[in-house]
Order: C-alpha cells, then sequence, then structure tokens
C-alpha cells in the first residue's frame, strides 16, 4: 500500500468519524470561528477558490497542503469535494504528517 493510498484511506476515516467539514461556505465560516486546524486543497483546484482559502488559511494560520487532485479528495470522502477542512487536532496532526510523507512519492 503507497503512502497515498494510506492518506486516502485516513481521510476516510476521518470523514467517518466527523472530523472532515466540507463545502465552501461552510468550510469559510469554520475558519472564521478557528474550528479547522488543517485545509487539503486540491493541486487542480480553481484559481480563485484556491487564493481565497489559501489566503484565509495564512490569515488565520491554519497549515494547508496540495498534495491530492479532487479526484482523490472526492474518492476519499465518497463526495465531489476540493477543499476538505480537519476539525481534531489529532486527525489533524496525523493527516499533516502523511501529507509530507506523499510529497516525496
Amino acid at each position: 500500500m503507497t503512502n497515498k493510498d494510506k492518506l486516502l484511506n485516513f481521510i476516510g476515516i476521518a470523514k467517518r468519524a466527523g472530523k472532515i467539514t466540507t463545502g465552501e461556505d461552510i468550510l469559510l465560516g469554520a475558519i472564521r470561528k478557528r474550528k479547522i486546524k488543517f485545509l487539503i486543497i486540491a493541486a487542480d483546484s480553481g484559481k480563485a477558490s484556491f487564493k481565497k482559502f489559501t489566503d484565509k488559511a495564512n490569515y488565520y494560520a491554519i497549515d494547508t497542503n496540495t498534495v491530492l487532485t479532487k479526484e482523490d479528495i472526492s474518492k476519499a470522502i465518497g463526495v465531489p469535494r476540493t477543499i476538505i477542512g480537519i476539525t481534531d487536532n489529532g486527525f489533524a496532526k496525523r493527516l499533516k504528517e502523511m501529507t509530507n510523507n506523499c510529497k516525496g512519492t
């Protein structure tokens, strides 16, 4: 099993645990309320969405990663999405480690 497969499986576990927030408006509100601990943005997301969420993440000091594509994220959570937010510190910490490991593969 590759690092990417492990990452996608772990995102699926986080989704089933209810620790993932999706949807542009809901995510923006959660970011403003400082509920999001880590953002995963699809590498192939639109320029406007990418800029909006990276700017918000930088302002609120939220770590982001762009190692996955829209297809990867959608496959992991079962819903077509380009951006997901992790709301739990434990899941966020582990996903940061896993996404950093995926960059090397």
